[in-house]
This record gives C-alpha cells, sequence and structure tokens, in this order.
C-alpha cells in the first residue's frame, strides 16, 4: 500500500525538555535528521511524531491511522521510553498494523530503527527491539559510565553525534528505497537472501564487532563502505549467548568475501557461556576457520601502531596475530586510512596481471622514482638520464595533493613499476623508512613478481646520518651517495641491475 509517512518517531516527552539549549533534544535530532536525508534524497522526507501529552488516550482515529501510514517507524530509547506503556503501545501498534502493510522485517532489513539515545539494557528494551541494530547516542567513558554525545552545534560540536546521525541517516535511505519501492516482501532480493537478483557476494563485508577503544575507527570503515555502496554485515545486534553468538557469525561470514577486524587494547566482552574467549577472539577464529574452507575469503586484522594490549589473555591474543595469523590473511599495524585504502583494494575487482613478454625492451620498463617535492630539481637530471637510457619514468613528487587518491596511485605504482628508486634529499629519516616500508609491503597490495631493483640515491645536505646509512632492505651496492652533485656513474649499479632481470621475473 502507499504510505502518506515516511518516518514516525516514538519517543518520551521528557527527553525533549531542555537543559541549558532553548530547544529539546529530539527537537534538534528530528530537524537534523531530516536535512540530512534530504541532502541524501533529493527530497524533503514525510517525518512526524506525536507531540501531544500521551494520556489516557487508544490508538485509534487520528494516531492510529498515522501510524497505519508510516513506512518506519524511529523509536528514541531512554529509560523513560522502556517504563512508558505509552511508547510501547506505539511500538506494538506498528507491529500490528505492519502485518497489514507488508510485515515489520524483509530479509535483514527492518522497518524499526533504534536510536539509544540514553543506556538501557538490552534485556529491559521491548522484545520487538531486541536484537536489532542499534544506533548509539552514547559512549562509556574510563570509568565505565555511559556519557551521552552532545548535541550542540560549532564551536562546541561533537563529532560523534555527528557520525551516528550519519550512519542512521544512511541506513534509512537504504530502507526507504528497499521498502518504498517495492513490495517489502520481495525485499530479500535487494540483500541476497531472495532468489531473485541478489546482492553478489564481493559486496557485501564482515566487518566484526570490537572493542570501546576502537569503535569510532569501526565507524568510519563502515560508513565509507555503505556510501560506496557496501553491505556491512553484521547488521543487527549479535546474540550474547555463546552458541547463538557463533552461529550468527557463521552465518554472516558466509555470505560476505571479506572479514575485517579491529583489534584494541583490551579483549573484549566474554559471552555467556564462554570461560576464556571473548566476542573480538570467537569472531578471529571463526573467520579463520571460513577461510579456511574457502580459499577465496579474505581476512583483514587490524591494529593501531604502538598497541599496548591490556591484560595476560588480551597480550597472548596480540601474539598469536603476530605470530600465527594464517594463509590468506593479513596483519596491518598502520593508520585507519591505510586500513581503510586496503580495505577497498579488496574489494576492488582487478584485471589479471598481463603475462610479460621476455621479448620486452629496455623501454617498456618503468621506474617509479620517490622524492620529496623540495628534491625536484635535485632529481631531475636523475630522471633525464634514465629516460635517455630507455626506462620509464614515474615521480611520486609530481602527483600533488590527492588524500586519498594519490594513496592508492601511489600503492599502485608501487605494485606494478619495473623498479624503485627512493631520491634521500631534504625529507627526513621518518620519510625514507616509510617509503621503504611501502616497498616491503608490494606484496600485501598485489605485487605478484619481484622488482627487478630497488635502490636508495642519498644526496645532499650532506649530514652524519646519511654518510653513515645503511639498510637489509635494499642491497648495499645499491645504496648510491651522491653528496657532490649527479654524476652518471653512480647511477650505473642500478640501470645494470634492472638490465640484469626480465621485467622484474626471476
Amino acid at each position: 500500500m502507499p504510505f502518506d509517512h515516511d518516518i514516525f518517531i516514538s519517543y518520551a516527552h521528557v527527553d525533549n525538555k531542555p537543559f541549558d539549549n532553548p530547544r529539546g533534544w529530539i527537537d534538534t535530532f528530528s530537524e537534523r535528521l531530516a536535512l540530512r536525508l534530504a541532502q541524501l534524497t533529493g527530497s524533503e522526507p514525510a517525518i512526524w511524531r506525536d507531540a501531544r501529552l500521551q494520556g489516557n488516550q487508544y490508538f485509534a482515529g487520528e494516531i492510529g491511522d498515522g501510524i497505519s501510514a508510516t513506512l518506519l517507524l524511529l523509536s528514541v530509547i531512554s529509560p523513560r521510553y522502556v517504563n512508558s506503556d505509552w511508547c510501547k503501545g506505539e511500538l506494538r501498534e506498528f507491529c500490528r498494523r505492519a502485518t497489514q502493510t507488508g510485515g515489520a522485517t524483509a530479509g535483514n532489513l527492518s522497518r524499526i530503527f533504534k536510536v539509544v539515545k540514553t543506556h538501557v539494557d538490552e534485556k529491559e528494551m521491548p522484545d520487538e527491539l531486541q536484537g536489532l541494530l542499534g544506533y548509539h547516542f552514547y559512549e562509556y567513558d574510563e570509568r565505565k559510565r555511559p556519557r551521552e554525545f552532545r548535541p550542540d552545534d560549532p564551536p562546541n560540536k561533537d563529532q560523534r553525534y555527528w557520525d551516528r546521525l550519519e550512519d542512521l541517516a544512511l541506513d534509512i535511505v537504504n530502507a526507504l528505497e528497499t521498502f518504498g519501492a517495492r513490495d517489502p516482501q520481495k525485499a530479500d532480493d535487494d540483500t541476497g537472501e531472495g532468489g531473485g537478483d541478489p546482492l553478489p557476494l564481493e559486496k557485501k563485508v564482515y566487518l566484526a564487532e570490537t572493542t570501546s577503544d576502537v569503535s569510532a575507527e569501526r565507524d568510519r570503515i563502515r560508513r565509507e563502505l555503505q556510501q560506496r555502496g557496501f553491505y556491512v554485515l553484521p547488521d543487527r545486534e549479535l546474540p550474547r549467548c555463546s552458541p547463538d553468538f557463533q552461529e550468527a557469525v557463521r552465518e554472516h561470514l558466509a555470505r560476505c568475501c571479506l572479514s575485517v577486524q579491529l583489534v584494541g587494547a583490551t579483549y573484549g566482552l566474554i559471552p555467556e557461556g564462554e570461560e576464556e574467549n571473548s566476542v573480538t577472539r570467537l569472531q578471529e577464529e571463526l573467520a579463520a576457520e571460513r577461510a579456511a574452507a574457502d580459499p577465496d575469503f579474505a581476512r583483514l586484522v587490524w591494529m593501531p601502531t604502538g598497541l599496548q594490549p591490556v591484560g595476560a589473555r588480551h597480550q597472548k591474543f596480540v601474539e598469536h596475530l603476530q605470530t600465527n595469523l594464517g594463509a590468506g590473511a593479513e596483519l596491518l599495524q598502520t593508520s585507519v586510512e591505510d586500513l581503510k585504502l586496503r580495505v577497498l583494494e579488496k574489494l576492488t575487482s582487478k584485471p589479471k596481471p598481463e603475462a610479460i613478454n621476455k621479448d620486452e625492451t629496455d623501454a617498456q620498463k618503468s621506474v617509479y622514482l620517490m622524492c620529496d617535492n623540495r628534491d625536484l630539481d635535485a632529481v631531475t637530471p636523475i630522471e633525464d638520464y634514465l629516460f635517455n637510457e630507455g626506462f620509464e619514468i614515474v615521480n611520486s613528487a609530481v602527483l600533488g595533493e590527492g588524500g586519498e587518491d594519490i594513496a592508492q596511485y601511489h600503492r599502485e605504482k608501487i605494485r606494478t613499476c619495473d623498479a624503485a628508486l627512493i631520491y634521500y634529499g631534504n625529507a627526513n629519516p621518518m620519510w625514507l623508512d616509510l617509503k621503504l616500508a611501502d616497498l616491503q609491503k608490494a606484496p600485501e597490495w598485489g605485487r605478484t613478481r619481484e622488482l627487478a631493483a630497488r635502490a636508495v640515491y642519498v644526496g645532499a645536505p650532506q649530514s652524519p646520518a646519511k654518510q653513515r646509512f645503511r639498510t637489509h632492505k635494499v642491497p648495499q651496492e645499491l645504496v648510491l651517495r651522491g653528496f657532490e652533485g649527479f654524476r652518471p656513474e653512480l647511477l650505473q649499479p642500478f640501470v645494470n641491475a634492472v638490465r640484469a632481470t626480465n621485467g622484474g621475473q626471476r
């Protein structure tokens, strides 16, 4: 049936009474959500709520008819909400009437959204809300006490509040498109559970539940994937009883091509029925089980640089990840941006590398020249010499500033070039270490053949540290020092090494 309203917001009126702000929480939230949905969909959403004081009224007449004619219900959860017969009545009435309009769920999508404004234990929530994915507008502080996100405008803006609002808006857009555009009973086909045109496996990602210290990073990855059209699981709260938890995780993993797990400083919650294994460790073990059964299933495990595990159990788990992760899995100890890029690389199909012709000429060999922008003038004679020797040259410094796109282009060049030359001039030692580390990561980024040569050209300005520089990451004869300016003979060992191999193949 057609719906007159897109969203009905059900809430306890006490949650809309302002403290120091001129407007209540619900008023502000509703206005911002409507604006964001309009920006995302291009049309004004029809949102309504019962602004009257709730009393001894029945869900008949105007209110009942409005609930029947509403596509989605958004429940704003708080202690007052779960103790309010009126609020629970709105929820029950929506579910009752939804059975007449296609049902409250379809596949893994729900017409009910659970916005948790103030902490309420899951077991205290109405049965209709238990198990639904919640949008929590609070976090626990260092003393394990829930603290609500402040909805203030700039300059006191709480980014966590706005990130959670964005997550909610994106999921509502998906629900509006799915339930509003077609029969909800056929919506299974969109989530891959029906028999029509299922969402392909490569569009689904299992993003493991994690601990609170890295939940913000998990939210960033989830948001990025959803904005790029990927379907992220789990899409509802996981059970807290171990057998049910494991069954649910296995079902989710079976529907995905990739598992992504963020590991923080703490071990995580231990579900009922478990003595040792936390939800973090269980998900890792179940993902490994899935990968062992399917060689096409990929796993990414990430932890922050310099992670200090808290507790003996977590220390042992982190050591296991660092030493015994299993075939086909990758452990990343880097920035969240690097993780995001790696996830997208895993999910983006790439053409198979073309076979290399053994008769290729030197002119078809490419050299990726990495340098700091301040050294552009210094590397010009190096570029000219290598070009005249018949090599194609790509200079990293002329790529400009493109953030994510440039980082991905940098990885692509490391993945596909025949040889790499790092010019170490005005950059600092940390910059050099990062570039050398990038060369070491080439197989993780999809490189299938050895580099023909890798070298470091140590140029001016001269320093004692540069004079002593040495590394096992490139052959010692390919640490080239040219403090007094460029001389062609300095590059001869590098040129000979590139020519000594056929396109880098061994």
